[in-house]
């Protein structure tokens, strides 16, 4: 009797997983569907349960400076605006096409992150999405100088956009380009390359 309580207790347990697991399945494996809110719900609730308290409740060792904002906006142009955005939109083609999509920075999903946390998502990264590890092991002194400029993201500047655009990753064609624009405008002679699609 003691056996059947507990198969049927199993078969209950196995039944229910099995529906949940159907629910949570998604109708096709395509990249550009939207994360359902349960499953949204529950990789949030992972991911703070996969992050150790120690980590969650880390104080940034540094105190925000014009400089170090400065450094900070530079390297962030450089290594997190190509799926961020320079605002932290995540209104990028790489940002939106992601699963699930880059965040909006700005918004209190990330503001409302403590510092311990939003350093161990930039240093550490995290599984199942786009989110690579930027940080080497051991102390991480960029990584917790882009928490500083996450948390001045909603302020952020027109001036310091612009800034920023000047450190955005290029490819080759697109400085040859530019180089080309600058020597017509300045005046010089120029033999354009024809344009290949």
């Amino acid at each position: 009797m003691k056996h059947m309580k507990l198969w049927l207790i199993c078969g209950a347990l196995l039944v229910a997983l099995a529906g949940l697991a159907f629910a949570l399945m998604p109708k096709s494996f395509s990249a550009r569907d939207t994360p359902t809110a349960l499953e949204a719900a529950i990789a949030t609730r992972l991911r703070r349960l996969a992050m150790p308290q120690a980590a969650r409740i880390q104080a940034n060792p540094l105190t925000s400076t014009p400089e170090l904002l400065t450094d900070a906006r530079r390297h962030y142009a450089d290594h997190c605006a190509t799926c961020h955005a320079n605002d932290g939109s995540g209104n990028t083609p790489i940002g939106q096409n992601l699963y699930p999509k880059a965040p909006d920075m700005r918004k209190a999903h990330t503001q409302n992150l403590s510092d311990g946390e939003i350093y161990n998502i930039i240093h550490n990264g995290i599984r199942f999405t786009g989110m690579p590890a930027w940080g080497p092991d051991g102390p991480d002194e960029d990584s917790w100088k882009l928490v500083l400029f996450i948390r001045h993201l909603p302020q952020l500047t027109p001036e310091e956009i612009k800034d920023m655009e000047q450190y955005n990753p290029k490819s080759e064609a697109d400085r040859a380009e530019e180089q080309l624009e600058d020597d017509f405008l300045n005046g010089k002679s120029v033999n354009p390359q024809p344009h290949h699609p």
